[in-house]
């Protein structure tokens, strides 16, 4: 799954602020998810480090298409089921060092928006294998490349948060990417890969404004919250028929633990040391060069409707996180915090 940390931010935190290191919070990125508090500029020694976390992160995620590629006999519901272990595995794991003895408190404190989130999460995560299993990865992560503008308009629906004209202006440009992406998609026989990748950014979106929406509460456990869904639902679908090479195993606990998982623990520390903009722009870099892996090593080459969508969503994005980092920039000089997107 992309990395939720790249599903959730989106620029529209009001305000930033500064913290220890200690004090950053969690995130997803299976796409890229804030689910901390509001994000922070911190010292540039910091934000030099989470910029170089946040490349890595990106790159490792953008991986995972070729992952998939690579399986030999493992099914959707196979490879949900064992990569969602390794997911919970590490995420497990970075609550245990992060909170020790605290960690069973935290996932009760969630609540029901928590729980709610990490079911938003968990069907990202599938709709995210029918997309990429029935589309090309090209059409799937240029899809998901609209998610900063998808959970925008959420939030100004469901939270009231105002858009500024040049993001309406710019949400409405990646909505014709990705209408162009999802047309070609109909007349090719991926209309359904398509649409199970518009409805992974959805639900991604849905988690975002989750988190906005509940900013007091940790979300970090949410993740969990997701593997244990997916894990639970791949073993009600392929109870009687988990077995796999160990090749295909092996890959899924590379994807879930090492890709995502890891890949995720760092962007919890990238995500609390850089504007929302900035995290947008790193973000595209897994977006970007997913379909690029596929095209090297097993020549999947995306159509010329795909390449223009997909170009057309992500300069959209570009320009808006550019637009926003300078005037974070100007903000941060005369000491004002940064606009809503």
């Amino acid at each position: 799954m992309p990395s939720p940390r790249g599903a959730g931010q989106t620029g529209l935190d009001k305000r930033r602020r500064l913290v220890s290191c200690s004090d950053f919070g969690p995130a997803k990125r299976d796409p890229k998810i804030v689910t901390g508090a509001d994000q922070i500029v911190d010292a540039p020694s910091r934000r030099g480090l989470a910029m170089a976390m946040m490349v890595a992160s990106s790159v490792a995620i953008s991986f995972g298409g070729l992952v998939l590629r690579s399986m030999e006999d493992a099914d959707t519901w196979q490879i949900n089921f064992y990569r969602s272990l390794a997911f919970g595995a590490v995420i497990c794991l970075i609550m245990v060092l992060r909170y020790r003895g605290e960690a069973l408190a935290k996932v009760h404190q969630i609540g029901r928006p928590g729980v709610f989130g990490g079911a938003l999460l968990s069907a990202a995560g599938i709709a995210f294998l029918q997309a990429i299993s029935n589309t090309t990865i090209a059409n799937t992560l240029f899809t998901l490349s609209a998610i900063p503008f998808l959970t925008a308009g959420m939030a100004w629906v469901f939270l009231g948060e105002g858009l500024r004209r040049v993001t309406l202006i710019t949400m409405a440009v990646a909505a014709l990417g990705v209408g162009i992406m999802v047309a070609e998609g109909v007349g090719s026989g991926s209309a359904y890969g398509n649409l199970m990748a518009l409805t992974t950014a959805l639900c991604f979106s849905g988690f975002a404004v989750i988190v906005r929406r509940n900013r007091q509460v940790d979300m970090l456990p949410a993740l969990l919250v997701s593997a244990v869904i997916i894990a639970v639902l791949g073993l009600a679908m392929r109870w009687d028929d988990l077995g796999l090479s160990l090749h295909d195993i092996l890959l899924c606990i590379l994807w879930g633990g090492v890709l995502s998982g890891l890949g995720n623990a760092m962007f919890i520390f990238a995500s609390r040391h850089l504007v929302a903009a900035e995290l947008t722009l790193f973000m595209l870099l897994e977006f970007a060069l997913g379909p690029v892996w596929v095209w090297i090593f097993i020549n999947e080459v995306p159509s010329g409707w795909t390449i223009l969508g997909g170009t057309v969503v992500i300069l959209s994005v570009t320009i808006r996180a550019g637009l926003e980092v300078r005037e974070a920039g100007a903000r941060l000089r005369r000491g004002r915090p940064s606009p809503m997107m």
